[in-house]
């Protein structure tokens, strides 16, 4: 028998529970799929929000040729038989055929590079689906021939839909006498996860024999510590863990940190993306009040690739420890913040002409770079003038109360005087 999320797979997007900025009327993906012109996309989102099942609708609404790969199992030589046998499909399908890729976010840059051709050439029209950043997993030249779309975790009213859905529609649960009384633990392991949602809905149901199953928080809470789900690496657990980790980190507490990552580790998660996490903690909370930690978070991070499990464990618990009970700062990401917010806000605007480069003549005469001060000219190598655009007076960097930082304010304000106070 098939497991319960896929009975409930749904078909049509009539059936399609969720993702209604993508799918709604209206949406951007329903007007593609109903007009029939779908050109390549990432769907970008958390596990169990119906990036397979969004594929597979598409799809058999346009009755296209539909082939599946999953990056975790799949090489180039995979990729190039499926292009070969798309294009032969070309002349006989409607519509171009479908390439979907669960996990491209796995895909070397080698596999990547080769679905750009049959990209940019149309042979194969491109959905791939990941829960990883696009924009560091996949590679620019493909990342520019595909839409992003980002799918959200289910709402609560979304997986109460699918609750009372599974109960009264799955061909087996609806011949059960089945009454939901509480739903609040049920939500509470699901995390926004259809997927999860539904397996802990069976579990709890197939672990009741009698006529009726009346579904509590207290059922619900024992039967998954009697049968507790096994680390989902691509889960609902997998975000909760790595979230408390990083806390941890944030928190100054190495012995959390530890049990976080011994947890990560016994579970069998990558250990690159522990160590993503790593730079990404170095850089964001410890910061400018301790840059040896982004050094060395990186040189763990460039040592677990090259030795890989069980001794990369020693290093990733080495950068762990050494963030955990090192100083705090989050200047310089608050800092990129504000920027950006200011970016978004006043545009585009235009690059002082003495802040902008001359290799021509034309442009010498225009007064590009005519005033610019060499600061290497200067006493201290510093000489004030103005980097901002033209009327925009603003401060994004504020130093925070540590060691490091009140050595870097120092010099600011002897600097700049009273631009940082």
């Amino acid at each position: 028998m098939e497991p319960l999320a896929e009975r409930m797979r749904p078909k049509t997007l009539d059936d399609y529970i969720g993702q209604q900025h993508l799918v709604g009327e209206g949406a951007i993906l329903r007007q593609m799929i109903e007009s029939g012109h779908i050109s390549s996309f990432i769907l970008w989102g958390p596990p169990g929000v119906g990036k397979t099942t969004l594929a597979h609708i598409i799809a058999t609404k346009l009755e296209c040729p539909f082939y599946t790969l999953s990056a975790v199992t799949s090489g180039v030589k995979d990729v190039r038989e499926v292009i070969e046998s798309a294009q032969k499909n070309l002349l006989f399908a409607k519509h171009n055929p479908i390439l979907f890729i669960d996990e491209i976010h796995r895909f070397n840059k080698a596999q990547q590079d080769s679905l750009l051709g049959a990209v940019e050439r149309g042979i194969i029209t491109l959905i791939g689906a990941t829960t990883e950043n696009p924009s560091f997993e996949i590679i620019r030249p493909l990342l520019s021939r595909c839409q992003l779309y980002v799918l959200k975790s289910l709402e609560k009213d979304d997986l109460l839909e699918l609750l009372n859905r599974a109960i009264t529609k799955d061909i087996y649960l609806k011949k059960r006498n089945i009454q939901v009384k509480e739903y609040e633990s049920i939500l509470r392991f699901s995390g926004g996860d259809a997927r999860k949602l539904l397996n802990v809905l069976e579990l709890v149901v197939e672990a009741d024999s009698s006529d009726s199953v009346v579904i509590t928080n207290e059922v619900v809470d024992k039967r998954l510590q009697q049968n507790p789900l096994a680390y989902d690496k691509d889960g609902e657990m997998h975000y909760d863990i790595i979230s408390a980790f990083i806390k941890s980190i944030r928190g100054s507490d190495p012995d959390g940190a530890l049990y976080w990552l011994a947890r990560m580790i016994e579970g069998g998660e990558q250990p690159e993306f522990i160590a993503r996490r790593l730079v990404i903690s170095a850089a964001e909370d410890i910061g400018l009040a301790n840059p040896n930690a982004l050094l060395l978070a990186n040189a763990a991070f460039d040592a677990v690739m090259k030795i890989g499990w069980p001794e990369g464990r020693i290093p990733l618990a080495e950068a762990t420890v050494y963030l955990a009970t090192s100083p705090k700062s989050n200047s310089a990401y608050l800092g990129i913040g504000a920027a950006l917010e200011e970016v978004q806000k006043s545009g585009n605007l235009p690059v002082p002409l003495h802040l902008r480069n001359a290799p021509t003549k034309l442009m010498k005469d225009l007064g590009y770079s005519e005033g610019y001060k060499y600061a290497h000219d200067y006493e201290g190598h510093f000489v004030e003038q103005q980097f901002l655009p033209d009327g925009l007076d603003a401060s994004f960097w504020q130093p925070q109360p540590n060691p490091a930082e009140d050595r870097l304010a120092e010099r600011m304000r002897t600097l700049w005087k009273d631009r940082y106070k």
